[in-house]
């Protein structure tokens, strides 16, 4: 048995809202938990139907299933997810109901985990958005795996997956501390980087299985993969470096673009430079501007006190040239202005340790552990180097 307990770095700020979705799955369960003990009521439309539905559907005979089925199943049936009938408000409903108490308690240690870095990262509002946008699009998920089925789904694990797929975008070199219990061999807790235990979980925990098993059994293999999917999507959206603001017109490509880049930033016109990284086609700035350039840039705009367009300026250095030996610097800066100016220090450490992985040189190191002592008197937690 493999099982996450904890992550890092951590920050010292309560996640307010993280805490609600797991103080209010557990409210509607436990509100919910009296009526798994009162059989159902066999003159009630719904039960009938239900017990109609198990009849065609999972070939138990209704008679069985009477005797089997309580009222807390029947609520579950009214208002869990059914691909039969596809609501959003039941896709809604349905994130907040569970099957039993493991089914809760799995459930909210992942989004005790994982969510409190997802909510500093995006605030409570885009966080709370996230959380339902991403739980609705698993529901769907759902439905494209079992398409017609009469079968409610339930639970919060759809928008939990969101929340994992966020998490790897976002926080890949976090690491994750995972409980092992191959007993008597080993017993252990470790840590993994963030991106592993979470590409295990999709491989592991739901490719193989639905390949194995062709969706068959109680584990909503779609929701949980719909879920993770738009969870990534969405971050690597929200992710997308942008322009920074300026009043600069488009510039032309009369001269050399390097040249006339150089001229701009050399001379203080940042909104002249940053117009000809960011306002041109990126095909001709990817090849025109090295990527000492676009760091140069990044350099230019922190020291002006233009943290976001420094840090977008970083971004593109790094995203436009996987490969260059500047790489190092453009990890450094970016984790700088996100530590320094932005009040991300989650997001600071993604790049610190990045940056150690770039070969960086003796000066670029000295100031990785500056930076990452800084991060140290900033979080709750951080993993060891």
């Amino acid at each position: 048995m493999f099982m996450p307990v904890g992550d890092s770095p951590n920050l010292p700020q309560t996640p307010w809202l993280n805490y609600f979705l797991i103080a209010l799955n557990v409210a509607v369960h436990l509100a919910l938990t009296p009526l798994a003990f009162q059989p159902a009521d066999l003159q009630d439309p719904a039960t009938l139907e239900y017990l109609q539905i198990l009849s065609v559907e999972m070939d138990v005979p209704p008679q069985q299933a009477a005797t089997q089925i309580s009222r807390a199943d029947v609520f579950r049936y009214r208002w869990g997810f059914r691909p039969v009938d596809l609501s959003w408000l039941s896709a809604l409903t349905a994130m907040f109901l569970h099957g039993g108490w493991g089914h809760l308690l799995g459930n909210m240690l992942f989004l005790w985990i994982f969510g409190d870095n997802i909510e500093h990262k995006l605030g409570r509002l885009g966080f709370g958005l996230a959380y339902l946008l991403t739980g609705l699009l698993a529901a769907f998920g759902d439905a494209a795996l079992r398409w017609g089925s009469s079968i409610p789904s339930v639970g919060a694990s759809g928008a939990i997956s969101g929340v994992l797929g966020l998490y790897f975008v976002f926080f890949p070199h976090n690491r994750v501390r995972v409980f092992v219990f191959l007993f008597p061999f080993w017993v252990d807790i470790i840590e993994l980087a963030a991106k592993w235990v979470l590409g295990a979980y999709v491989v592991l925990n739901n490719v193989l299985p639905l390949l194995l098993t062709a969706g068959a059994g109680g584990v909503s293999y779609g929701a949980h993969l719909g879920g993770f999917v738009a969870g990534w999507f969405l971050a690597r959206r929200l992710t997308v470096a942008r322009a920074p603001s300026s009043t600069s017109s488009r510039p032309t490509l009369d001269g050399g673009l390097q040249a006339d880049f150089q001229r701009a930033l050399w001379s203080g016109r940042l909104d002249v430079a940053a117009a000809h990284l960011f306002k041109l086609p990126r095909s001709v700035t990817a090849r025109g501007l090295s990527a000492a350039d676009k760091t140069a840039l990044g350099d230019a705009m922190a020291t002006a006190g233009r943290p976001r367009a420094a840090l977008a300026a970083y971004q593109r250095a790094l995203a436009d040239h996987p490969v260059a030996s500047e790489r190092a610097a453009a990890h450094l800066g970016a984790a700088r202005v996100l530590l320094r100016f932005l009040g991300e220090p989650t997001a600071a450490y993604q790049h610190l340790y990045s940056a150690m992985e770039e070969n960086p040189s003796p000066a670029e190191a000295d100031e990785a552990r500056v930076l990452l002592d800084e991060l140290r008197a900033r979080a709750r937690s951080v993993p060891r180097w």
